[in-house]
């Protein structure tokens, strides 16, 4: 049965770059539909993507396996943002009000986006995660509506390198396919955090910590508030070439890894020195040293963690303690080398979501909980509906010849480079409205800045008693007709027109003789 309403995740793993369809349930629950993965070898690096033609490659082959098994059109996607570059820095935005007025929205959104204009070199703010807002002496996080001259926003900016997006839409276009409207900013994360992490945890304050194959991301909540983002370039393959370089392949370093590594031991009395660990018929290591060389390379992993968790400044404020997930949590003894590196007693292992999931069986080892994270996180359904197929008379289609004498395997060809041209005439369109959109949406939000910035400008200047000035700025932020801030612009017009006539000659006479009829 063809599939019609699903959403499309995809992972740009380091190990594997997989691909996920599922539907939303009533119940709140994902039924999986379809799943499809590609070796990732040679296309992403630390999490990032490296070579484009090679993932542009391994993203059609996971769609067309998608699509075989949902015998529908993907048109969208969901792709989260991560890896190496990625990570968190804090900015503060100030207004000094010249008398006490109450906080807006459009004051807020002001701010926030004097905070994303803020240039990063090298780097483009992908997400923001609001801090809390310091109104005069008192610090919230819901400011609008009180009175107040001063305000400071502290906002905790999720950066990346510019090229990390910009790879990632370039690939899904050649691939024929397009990022989905509502994941432009979609990053990988904080939709896993979302997904693993409980209420109670994120409120209390935690470390939730994904341990990746070339990875491993550091993210650090409090108060239901992201507080810290990093991503460490040191992950599980880093421990299989240390393996390698004891004259050991790849493939079977890596076995000995998952069948007999642990990320912690405790000394035994009298222990056997010329103990070995054996892949039968292929390799074996000294069964010390192979448990050296992996604690060394998890301890340094965890120094690291250690490390982020006190550049956060909560290390000492985490009561719900470390959350671990991902591949590289299933190494024997993780929890243990975890509290005994990192001084953290509470500790839970996520090898599953929060979310509940029906039709297709997904391993619950902690390896695919990004995936089902981004799933979960995907709102827009991915199918693309293309015009009906006609479907040829069952004895044409036994035939090895049309009617008209054609091939019918030439036939069957063409007629799917027909429905290809169609999917992709119609994914074009969809982008073409998309970036129309976009434009006259980042066209108004700049009339808005400007005009915000007109009104400041005009508040500055009515502080210099420069009122003719105040009031051209005034009439300029006026024409620009946005209605939320008419009202604004007229009580500020106001003052200055009546600071105007106070200062002037006359008003200054009519002043002096009030003053004088008073005394008298």
């Amino acid at each position: 049965m063809t599939a019609t309403d699903f959403i499309v995740a995809i992972e740009l793993g380091s190990s594997k770059i997989t691909g996920i369809a599922g539907k939303k349930l009533p119940d709140g629950s994902i039924q999986i539909l379809a799943m499809a993965s590609e070796k990732a070898s040679g296309c992403i690096r630390k999490g990032v993507i490296y070579n484009i033609d090679k993932t542009t490659l391994s993203l059609t082959s996971i769609i067309n396996k998608l699509e075989s098994t949902l015998k529908a059109s993907i048109g969208k996607v969901y792709i989260g943002m991560g890896g190496q570059s990625l990570r968190t820095i804090r900015n503060t935005e100030v207004r000094h009000l010249e008398e006490e007025t109450k906080i807006s929205q459009e004051l807020i959104d002001s701010l926030e986006d004097s905070n994303r204009a803020a240039p990063i070199v090298g780097y483009q703010i992908l997400g923001v995660a609001p801090q809390e807002y310091k109104v005069g002496n008192d610090l919230t996080d819901e400011p609008v509506g009180v009175q107040t001259d001063h305000i400071e926003a502290r906002f905790l900016n999720i950066i990346a390198r510019k090229n990390v997006r910009e790879n990632i839409i370039q690939c899904c276009d050649l691939a024929h396919c397009q990022i989905a409207e509502d994941a432009d900013d979609l990053i990988a994360p904080l939709a896993l955090g979302d997904a693993v992490l409980t209420g109670s945890e994120k409120r209390s304050g935690c470390v939730l910590v994904d341990f990746g194959g070339d990875t491993t991301t550091v993210s650090v909540y409090k108060n239901n508030i992201l507080r810290h983002l990093a991503v460490i370039p040191l992950g599980g393959n880093n421990i299989t070439k240390d393996i390698c370089s004891q004259q050991i392949e790849e493939e079977d370093a890596e076995a000995l890894k998952i069948q007999f590594g642990q990320a912690y031991r405790e000394p035994q009395e009298g222990e056997d020195e010329n103990l070995t660990y054996t892949l039968e018929g292929k390799c074996s290591i000294n069964a010390i040293l192979l448990e050296e060389i992996i604690e060394a390379r998890v301890n340094e992993i965890l120094d690291n963690v250690l490390n982020q968790i006190s550049l956060s400044g909560y290390e000492n404020k985490l009561l719900a303690g470390a959350v671990i997930t991902g591949g590289g949590a299933n190494l024997k003894n993780m929890e243990e080398a975890f509290t005994k590196r990192t001084k953290i007693d509470k500790i839970r292992v996520a090898k599953d979501t929060q979310i509940s999931l029906k039709g297709i069986e997904v391993k619950k080892d902690g390896s695919y909980t990004t995936l089902i994270a981004l799933l979960a996180a995907g709102k827009e359904n991915c199918c693309i509906i293309l015009p009906e197929k006609k479907e040829q008379p069952q004895h044409i289609q036994e035939t090895l010849f049309t009617e008209d004498g054609e091939s019918a395997e030439e036939a069957k060809k063409q007629e799917e480079r027909k429905r290809q041209e169609e999917k992709e005439a119609i994914i074009a369109k969809q982008k073409a409205e998309r970036e129309a959109e976009k434009a006259a949406i980042e066209a108004e939000r700049k009339r808005k800045a400007e005009c915000e910035e007109l009104i400041q400008e005009a508040v500055k200047l009515k502080t210099e008693e420069k009122y003719g000035d105040a009031l051209k700025k005034l009439k300029k932020a006026s024409d620009m007709n946005i209605p939320e801030k008419e009202e604004a612009i007229q009580v500020i017009e106001k003052e200055v027109k009546d600071l105007k006539e106070k200062n002037s000659i006359t008003g200054k006479l009519a002043n002096f003789f009030t003053k004088i009829l008073d005394e008298d």
